[in-house]
């Protein structure tokens, strides 16, 4: 294959999954205008906003990554099955994300207090870490594990899907859950 048809299968198979992915950032960005509401009772609460996001990406841009090259090597199908690689992926995977989130809440409020500024109680931003951890764990893996196995069956390359992909799932239930689990723990604290 030519350099040049090897770039347009890529710019071909990238370009759509990178306009719904813009779609999805600017969706995200007027969730977090929810989110703004929030920020007096909850001070802290932007600076985790990135730092969650961005957690997602690596997260689960590793679990897109063990995946394409299990497809690619023949070692999974694409298809949910009982596969030891898979399981093992997928739980390692969970396990980090939510472990993350709370890392997450933990850091900020120290950073915070270290360096003077108002800060929301630390059960409060752990919660919410938590809470917003384990739902987009849930829906990243799925959704991640669903749309890779989908591209793959209609010859798509998961390489060219795997970072759009955990970007925009990321950001938007990311987000949605950020918010769910703010209304949350106001609810219960």
């Amino acid at each position: 294959m030519s350099v040049r048809r090897d770039f347009w299968s890529i710019y071909r198979e990238a370009l759509p999954i990178l306009l719904i992915a813009l779609g999805g950032g600017l969706f995200a960005g007027l969730v977090l205008e929810g989110i703004l509401e929030s920020v007096e009772r909850f001070p802290g609460l932007l600076v985790m906003v990135p730092v969650f996001l961005a957690t997602r990406g690596n997260v689960y841009g590793a679990l897109g990554g063990r995946i394409s090259s299990g497809l690619h090597q023949g070692l999974l199908e694409p298809r949910f099955e009982w596969n030891e690689r898979l399981v093992n992926a997928v739980l390692a995977s969970f396990i980090n994300g939510i472990g993350i989130s709370i890392v997450i809440g933990v850091i900020t409020w120290i950073a915070l207090l270290v360096i003077g500024w108002e800060v929301a109680a630390l059960y409060e931003l752990v919660g919410i870490m938590l809470i917003a951890g384990v739902l987009t764990s849930v829906v990243l893996i799925f959704g991640l594990l669903a749309l890779i196995f989908a591209g793959y069956k209609y010859g798509y390359d998961p390489d060219n899907l795997v970072g759009p992909i955990v970007t925009t799932l990321g950001d938007i239930f990311g987000m949605l859950f950020m918010l769910l689990s703010i209304s949350l723990v106001e609810v219960l604290v």
